[in-house]
């Protein structure tokens, strides 16, 4: 369902003047504080926006893949609040932020998807929050694992899981290792 709307969201942008960018894994798209100019849609790969915590561990603030916007708070400030770093090898199409504002004014279909998207940000935002306040691995874990039909990501995207509910990898594998996967046949 994300995807279909992701796809509605990405044919509002067809016909908006835009630059392909390819980017190396590792490599910034933006970085905190720079001005906000343009606006990306990853065509391929993924996009990670990070931002540093006091203690020096990384925050992730999003993980955009294929067909979604990057930072799309960004539209109206005047600098990007995190870093932007390619998660892959990752290409975009990079539209002119102002381009993007005049369209949400003059097409009320694009203003809808816009709006659409942005209040399922707010509740996915909601949902994220509500996991990392939950004390424990497994409480963690058992929210995420709700809102995602009971479906672990397949081994290799355990870490990016890790991270996104707030606990370290060792962690969490440990919290898998726990669990009989017999009694979560999803989880196998």
């Amino acid at each position: 369902m994300i995807v279909i709307m992701s796809q509605n969201l990405s044919a509002c942008f067809d016909g908006l003047p835009f630059q392909r960018r390819r980017f190396d894994k590792g490599t910034a798209l933006f970085l905190r504080g720079d001005p906000v100019k343009r606006m990306f849609m990853i065509v391929k790969g993924r996009v990670c926006l990070t931002r540093c915590a006091v203690d020096g561990r990384m925050i992730s603030l999003q993980r955009a893949q294929e067909r979604e916007i990057v930072a799309e708070a960004s539209l109206y400030a005047d600098a990007y609040h995190c870093d932007g770093i390619a998660g892959a090898a990752t290409e975009v199409k990079s539209f002119a932020r102002s381009a993007i504002r005049r369209h949400l004014r003059n097409d009320k279909r694009f203003f809808d998807a816009w709006a659409a998207h942005l209040s399922r940000e707010v509740q996915a935002a909601r949902l994220r929050a509500e996991i990392l306040a939950l004390k424990t691995v497994a409480a963690k874990l058992d929210a995420w694992l709700t809102f995602h039909d009971n479906i672990l990501p397949a081994k290799g995207g355990w870490k990016m899981l890790a991270s996104e509910i707030g606990v370290s990898p060792e962690a969490l594998y440990r919290e898998l290792a726990g669990r009989a996967f017999n009694r979560r046949p999803s989880l196998g």
